[in-house]
């Protein structure tokens, strides 16, 4: 492995240290022939400049023992990139040398300096995050569209606020807009579903918001965006009664413009209808969904929230996490009552749109992932693997109270509610309470793990909770699978 220098220069000014005098000094100081990488014309500012690209790649490829540079600048401008390219260096066993600031990571003191800039890098970091998330959080505030890409129906564009300042906006485009009314339209339809909402839109060849097909996630999706709602007080109300937090005068909900919902999302479960904390804000844009049909879906929306998978896979341990290499869509068993089990690909035999062949065998897979299970449960230190039965709903519960607690208190700060709808509202809250309470007794009876784990003793639930464990998904092709760990 190779010494090497890297010297880099804007401009050549009069007080600016030449190339030639910045590899002459260093590779005195190293006190022999260093291998050098210049960038001449290229900015500190960012690392896109040729001979650096290549000096990083040469690390990577381990061709680099030491690197000196003249001054820290040389290198990079930026705290924040040098805390990366530190980290690059540090990871491929490269010291690091910078001769005016006497740094070198070789000697504790060049050590302790980098920590120092290391704690400068996680500041500027830091600092830039809180800088984007408070701009974001004032833009929503002021009914701009606060960034990323705009939802599906709209496209971005600028207004003038009351100051003459151009803001940013979302434009309705009139195509998409039709297809986000025809949705809205088909699925508040007497037995309508996600499903054979997506299945119509599928058949008519309507592309989806980011793939060439609809599915239940981005109908759900779609569905619960509050911007395409022309948003009036049953849209305020019935966010009130959800916990979020209403950011606008109830006359800004004027039953013309659309509302956004700005906070943090959880991942798992309700994770478009828990909206406690929430911000809602009335936006400086148009909405074209009419209020009663929005409300209808949302009400339809609530009912379909599952707790639980009762009835699901029955036919392998590895069900959820199979899909299909080639759409991502997940597999179903085919021939399940034959003694060699295939899959199907759900986004072919659902949707119509895949061509993907699934030929690997089911008993061949399950075979090999139990393997594979085995070895790594041999190579787990012992430890109790009980599995407490702890009241986990307790909080969630609580949750529904507290929501029927803000629903009536809502009503009777509001003379406009009605009292259906409050009954509606209830209803579901209560549905919701006894779904949760049988989830509950569900998971009381679920299995205890013994101490040692042999896989093939294990029952076929067991199979699936430890399979879950060490099984982010599994990518399966014409005949071949590819298994993803979460490890």
């Amino acid at each position: 492995m190779a010494w090497a220098v890297y010297a880099r220069q804007s401009v050549e000014k009069k007080n600016s240290i030449s190339i030639e005098s910045q590899i002459a000094f260093c590779q005195k100081t190293a006190g022999q022939e260093l291998s050098v990488y210049r960038d001449r014309g290229y900015s500190g500012k960012n690392t896109q400049r040729p001979d650096f690209q290549r000096l990083l790649n040469d690390i990577q490829a381990g061709k680099i023992e030491k690197l000196y540079v003249y001054r820290l600048d040389r290198f990079s401008r930026s705290v924040a990139d040098f805390g990366k390219l530190w980290e690059t260096l540090r990871a491929h066993g490269v010291e690091f040398v910078s001769i005016n600031e006497n740094f070198d990571t070789s000697t504790p003191m060049g050590r302790a300096m980098l920590h120092i800039i290391m704690v400068f890098a996680q500041l500027e970091r830091e600092t830039t995050a809180e800088r984007v998330r408070d701009n974001y959080h004032r833009r929503a505030s002021l009914g701009a569209w606060p960034g990323g890409p705009a939802p599906y129906g709209f496209t971005l564009g600028r207004c003038t606020d009351g100051q003459g300042h151009a803001v940013p906006t979302l434009l309705i485009e009139p195509d998409k807009s039709e297809i986000v009314r025809r949705v809205f339209e088909a699925y508040a339809e007497e037995g309508a579903t996600l499903g054979s909402v997506a299945k119509m839109l599928n058949q008519e060849g309507i592309p989806g918001p980011k793939r060439s097909t609809w599915d239940n996630v981005s109908l759900s999706r779609l569905l619960h965006t509050p911007c395409y709602v022309r948003a009036d007080e049953q849209v305020r109300l019935h966010y009130q009664a959800l916990g979020a937090n209403i950011c606008s005068a109830p006359e800004d909900f004027d039953g013309v413009h659309g509302v956004q919902l700005v906070g943090k999302r959880d991942r798992s479960a309700k994770k478009y209808t828990d909206v406690k904390e929430h911000n809602v804000s009335v936006l400086n844009s148009e909405g074209f969904i009419p209020s009663e049909l929005w409300l209808r879906c949302q009400d339809k929306l609530q009912r379909n929230t599952q707790i639980g998978n009762n009835g699901k896979g029955k036919h392998t341990w590895l069900s959820g996490l199979l899909k299909c290499a080639s759409c991502g869509y997940a597999l179903k068993i085919a021939h399940k009552e034959s003694r060699q089990r295939y899959l199907q690909c759900s986004g072919k035999y659902n949707l119509t749109k895949c061509d993907a062949v699934i030929r690997a065998d089911l008993n061949a897979l399950e075979a090999e992932t139990a393997i594979q299970i085995q070895t790594m449960l041999n190579e787990t230190p012992e430890e109790t693997l009980e599995e407490k039965h702890e009241d986990r709903y307790a909080n969630r519960l609580d949750e529904l109270d507290r929501r029927a607690d803000r629903l009536l208190d809502a009503f009777s700060e509001s003379p406009d509610m009605s009292s259906a709808y409050l009954q509606r509202a209830l209803a579901r809250i209560e549905k919701e309470r006894q779904q949760l309470l049988e989830s509950r007794k569900r998971d009381s009876r679920r299995p205890i793990l013994p101490h040692k784990l042999v896989f093939e003793a294990l029952s076929f639930e067991e199979k699936k909770l430890v399979a879950a464990q060490f099984i982010r998904r599994i990518e399966v092709g014409d005949d071949t699978a590819q298994v993803i760990w979460n490890i």
